[in-house]
């Protein structure tokens, strides 16, 4: 019988490309909420208004040049149709995104593995960073933007959509749609000043047997 198969196997543990080194203890493992990254990243909200407004506009336009109601709705036809088909593939694109993401907190760094088609591992060490911001959501998700010292420059194209909007001169690795975002900003802020004492709830639960190594957790 096959067992279920994950593409990031070789992982000793989830989100890492080997054990932590001695001293160092793993904090928290999260992942974006797809359907906020749907809407804050891939927009897919704006592209459904975008479509809408032009269909309206169209039907609106072709009404006025004196045109029969049903020849003015036919952009309704295949507008909000291209619209829509344009907003689930946005969708499965975050959704995709989500699932093959997961940011790791430490005693010592944040390490991102990010990547839908090549798969990649930021290790962000607390000494590179010079600061974190917090934009919460309605929801309690939100963006943590890490501020990265001038001399550690990550392309813009690497990093997004785990980067801070429009951040093109000095982007800024972002931890995206994270779930309970205040509970993460402020261990993330514990963590930086050496004050995190005890982890939070993984968000990215790992249920394979740990491999021989030092542990990622007291």
């Amino acid at each position: 019988m096959t067992g279920h198969h994950d593409d990031f196997d070789f992982e000793p543990v989830r989100g890492l490309p080997q054990m932590l080194p001695q001293g160092e203890r793993l904090l928290w493992q999260g992942a974006p909420r797809w359907q906020d990254l749907a809407v804050h990243a891939f927009h897919v909200r704006k592209v459904i208004w975008y479509f809408a407004g032009l269909t309206l506009l169209a039907g609106a336009l072709r009404f006025a040049e004196g045109g029969s109601l049903a020849y003015a709705a036919r952009p309704f036809q295949w507008l909000m149709p291209m619209g829509l088909v344009a907003a689930a593939l946005l969708s499965g694109l975050a959704w995709l995104s989500a699932r093959t993401t997961v940011y790791t907190i430490t005693t010592k760094r944040v390490v991102m593995r990010i990547g839908m088609a090549l798969p990649v591992t930021l290790n962000v060490p607390f000494s590179q960073i010079d600061g974190a911001s917090l934009r919460v959501f309605g929801n309690g998700s939100g963006d943590i933007p890490l501020k990265v010292t001038k001399k550690e420059r990550i392309a813009y194209l690497l990093l997004w959509p785990h980067a801070r909007p429009f951040n093109f001169a000095h982007p800024q690795p972002c931890l995206r749609c994270v779930p309970r975002a205040d509970d993460v900003a402020s261990l993330l802020a514990a963590a930086l000043t050496g004050t995190a004492i005890a982890p939070i709830a993984l968000e990215v639960p790992d249920h394979r047997p740990v491999k021989t190594g030092q542990p990622v957790a007291a």
